[in-house]
Parts: structure tokens; sequence; C-alpha cells
């Protein structure tokens, strides 16, 4: 386990916090915590936090945390970046305290996604999670981590092999014909059994590193009543429901406060571990305007 072993948390700049807390709470059923006068942090099961929001203009990624086993891995995995000159800082003791983690890592993928590796998260088992709303079920995280996001790209072989020097695995899983001898592919990133942590090939949406973020259930309830709470709010559904050829996840998206989309998942299929792509998606997921 010298590798990154899930997407533990994310955190997020937000031009509206009070908005952002609103949804997550009311429309997404994650926890609230209020920790700041500009900032907050969103639970969603035994985690001190899987979600940090902070009021900033971008509406973008702000971090993406990558989780090591352990003191001996985190080492390692330093050894790894400074073998390879990609250059990290280590975090001080302040930033680990605001990240409630023992020891981390930042640096920037080749893309300039910004990450943190860590080991180490705060886990507040005395607490269990408290939906901002009623649920039917709870929402599948483990060993999976937070679920997945798609992220911004400058060329599929440079961000594959500076996430095969973290530990991940993966390949092609959609070429999508676009015309005569022409396609469109999708590279997907997976460290455990998720079928995926990162994404890329989607454009990022209004210029921000990030695509959209998926968030799995375990409840088919779930999506279908997240989706009429969508549908009777202020928020845009961006992809109608359907199902995924790669995970089997069935899902849809909606556009959150940030303009980024959120996508609700439900029966995602553990990875297989050997590559194998598609053309299209099972069924649905058709765009809205």
């Amino acid at each position: 386990m010298t590798g990154v072993t899930e997407l533990g948390y994310v955190r997020f700049g937000v031009s509206n916090l009070e908005e952002w807390k609103t949804f997550a709470g009311d429309i997404l059923a994650l926890e609230v915590v209020e920790t700041g006068e500009k900032s907050a942090s969103l639970r969603m099961d035994y985690w001190h936090h899987r979600i940090i929001l902070e009021e900033h203009e971008s509406d973008d990624i702000l971090t993406a945390g990558l989780r090591v086993a352990g003191n001996e891995e985190f080492k390692q995995m330093q050894a790894t970046l400074a073998g390879n000159n990609i250059s990290f800082e280590v975090g001080d003791q302040s930033l680990c305290a605001r990240r409630q983690v023992l020891q981390l890592l930042v640096l920037e993928d080749p893309a300039g996604n910004p990450l943190e590796i860590f080991h180490g998260p705060r886990i507040d088992t005395h607490l269990p999670f408290h939906p901002g709303r009623r649920m039917h079920g709870q929402y599948v995280t483990d060993s999976g981590g937070v679920g997945h996001m798609i992220l911004g790209h400058q060329g599929l072989d440079q961000v594959y092999e500076f996430y095969r020097l973290l530990g991940m695995r993966g390949g092609i899983e959609y070429r999508i014909p676009i015309g005569k001898d022409a396609t469109f592919d999708l590279l997907f990133m997976h460290c455990n059994e998720r079928d995926h942590t990162f994404a890329f090939g989607l454009p990022p949406l209004e210029g921000k590193h990030i695509n959209h973020l998926m968030l799995e259930v375990d409840n088919l309830d779930d999506v279908f009543m997240t989706y009429e709470l969508v549908k009777d709010s202020q928020y845009a559904i961006a992809i109608e429901p359907g199902k995924h050829a790669n995970d089997r996840m069935f899902s849809f998206y909606m556009k959150g406060p940030s303009g980024w989309q959120v996508e609700i998942g439900y029966g995602g299929r553990p990875s297989t571990h050997q590559t194998e792509f598609f053309v299209q998606d099972t069924y649905g997921h058709q765009p809205q305007k």
C-alpha cells in the first residue's frame, strides 16, 4: 500500500458560502458543521469532515486530499515525488491542524489541479453522521473515499503517468465515436475498489479545474428523492437520470451553486482492475440545456 488509497477529502472555494450550506444540507443531505465566519465543513460519515467549504471567489476546487496508509507510506511518497522531480511542500502543523490530519504534502498535478497527500485523518466515531435532511439510506464511503471527480487536464498521457506515480491504476474506459475515424477518449484512474477516483477528458465547466463531483448513496430511493428536490428548487438538472456503462452507476447530475456539477449515484460496481472500454452509456443521461 505504498500509493494513495482514497480521495479522503475535498476543499472548495465558494463565492456564496451561505447558499452552499443550504444546498449541502437541504438538497444533498450532508451534515453542515460551522467552522468559522468564512468556512464550513460537510460530513457524510464518521470522518471529521469530507468536504471543506471556504469563502473564495474562484468557485472551484482548492484541494483534493489523497490518503496514504500511514507514516512509512508518507515517507515513501516523498521519496517517489523527489525522485521524479515533482515539486511538493511538507505542510506545517498549523495546516495539518486545519485539515485535521497527522501529516500532509502540498503539490499540483501536471494540469495544475491542487492536491494534498496525507495520512492520519481524524475520525469521530463518537459523533455519528447526522444528515441535513431525511435519507432512506446513507452515503457510500468506507475505503472508497468521498466519491469521484472529473478534473481538467493538458494531455491524457501526462496525467496518466503522474497518477501512476501516486500508485493509481486505470486507462481509457470510454472511446466515443465522434465522426469518421475519430473518437473522444475518457481516462479513468482508481486506487481502491471504487471504479474510479479521478477521470479526465471532459472539459471543466466555465473554465474551472473541476467538471463534477460524484457522491454515492446505498439506496436508489435517495437518488430519486434528491432528483425531485432539485426539480422543485432553483437548481437545474444538468444531465437526466441514466446508467453509466463503465461503473454501472445509476445517477443524475445537477448544477450546483458554484456552476460545476454534482452527480448523485447508486449501485456502482467495484473496479475490475482490468482494462475495457465502452462507446456509450447503458441508457439515459441526456444532457439538458
